[in-house]
C-alpha cells in the first residue's frame, strides 16, 4: 500500500492511500473495458487506514483502491480544525477531494472511478459527484444515508432532532467538537463548521452548507449515475428509510439497493468484509 500525503494551501495535510489491483482476478486494461479504481471515503471519525481491512481484499479481486482520509482524522493535520469556523461540507469536497482525486487519477489514469462512501462519506461523495458531473463510473453508499431526523422512526426521530442540536450548540460554545473527550464513540474531534453543516442537514433534510457556490440539492437531482446503496442490520446510524431519503435526492439516477443480513451495525462491515464485498464486486462486474 502506497500513501501520498497532500498539503492544502493552509497547511492542512491529508493523505490517500493506493492499493493496486491484484490476484487472479485481476484484468488488463483496454479501452473497451476499463478497470474500475474504488475510491473509499470514510464516515465520520473513522480513519481512513482502517478500511484496508476491506481494500486489501477487494483489491485481491482485480480492482485498483484507493482510501481517502477526512481532513482532522487518522493522520491528517487539520490547520484550522479549532480555528473560527473552521472547515465543513463546502472545504472537503470543493477543496480536498480534488485534490485527493488528483492523485488518484495520477496512479491510475486508465481506470474508472466509483467512489465508495461510507456514512457521511456518502453524502461527501454524492455532494462532490454532483460538483464534477460524469466524471465518476459510479457511487456505492455503504450505511449512508440522510441524517434528517424524519429518516427515524418513532421516537428516535426527535431524539435525532435534539442531539444533532444539542451536539451543533456543545460545538459551537466550545469552538470545535470535542468527540474526543465526551464519550467513546462520538466521532472525536470535529470542526464546529462541519458539524453545524451535519446538524443542519438533520434539521431540514437539505445539503445546504455553509460557503456554498453551488446549488447543491439542484445539482444532485440531475445525476445519472449508476449508484448502489448497501443498508446493513443493526444499523440504528443509517436505517432503511434514512438511506431511501437520501435516494430520493437522485430521481434520474439508475439505483439498485441491497440489504445486508448479516447485523454488522453501522461500522462492522468494514472489519468483516465477506459479503459485502461480494455484493460489491458482482454490482461493479455487471457494469
Amino acid at each position: 500500500m502506497e500513501s501520498v500525503p497532500i498539503q492544502m494551501p493552509d497547511g492542512t495535510t491529508v493523505t490517500v492511500r493506493l492499493i493496486p489491483a491484484k490476484g487472479p482476478h485481476r484484468h488488463p486494461i483496454t479501452p473497451d473495458t476499463p478497470r474500475p479504481v474504488v475510491v473509499i471515503a470514510p464516515g465520520l471519525g473513522v480513519p481512513g487506514e482502517y478500511y484496508s481491512l476491506f481494500g486489501i481484499p477487494l483489491a485481491a479481486r482485480g480492482f485498483d483502491v484507493a482510501l481517502l482520509e477526512m481532513r482532522g482524522n487518522g493522520d491528517s493535520r487539520a490547520a484550522n480544525r479549532a480555528a473560527p469556523g473552521g472547515y465543513g461540507y463546502q472545504e472537503l469536497v470543493a477543496v480536498d477531494f480534488p485534490a485527493m482525486f488528483q492523485v488518484v487519477r495520477e496512479r491510475f489514469p486508465d481506470s474508472t472511478p466509483y467512489l465508495l462512501g461510507h456514512s457521511m462519506g456518502g453524502q461527501l461523495g454524492l455532494m462532490y459527484a454532483s460538483r464534477i458531473r460524469g466524471r465518476l463510473g459510479g457511487l456505492i453508499l455503504v450505511a449512508s444515508g440522510t441524517p434528517h431526523h424524519r429518516g427515524y422512526r418513532g421516537l428516535a426521530g426527535p431524539g435525532f432532532l435534539l442531539g444533532s442540536a444539542a451536539i451543533s450548540l456543545t460545538a459551537n460554545i466550545a469552538g470545535f467538537w470535542p468527540g474526543d473527550t465526551v464519550v467513546a464513540g462520538s466521532f472525536g474531534r470535529q470542526s464546529r463548521l462541519l458539524i453545524e453543516d451535519w446538524a443542519r442537514v438533520a434539521r431540514t433534510g437539505r445539503f445546504e452548507p455553509a460557503g456554498a457556490d453551488i446549488d447543491y440539492e439542484e445539482r444532485i437531482s440531475r445525476l445519472k449515475l449508476p449508484v448502489l446503496s448497501i443498508t446493513m442490520t443493526g444499523d440504528d446510524l443509517t436505517p432503511v428509510r434514512a438511506a431511501r431519503l437520501l435516494l430520493d435526492k437522485l430521481p434520474k439516477a439508475e439505483i439498485s439497493t441491497w440489504h445486508n443480513p448479516v447485523p454488522h451495525g453501522h461500522n462492522g462491515w468494514i472489519s468483516d468484509p465477506g459479503n459485502t464485498l461480494d455484493y460489491v464486486e458482482k454490482w461493479l462486474r455487471d457494469r
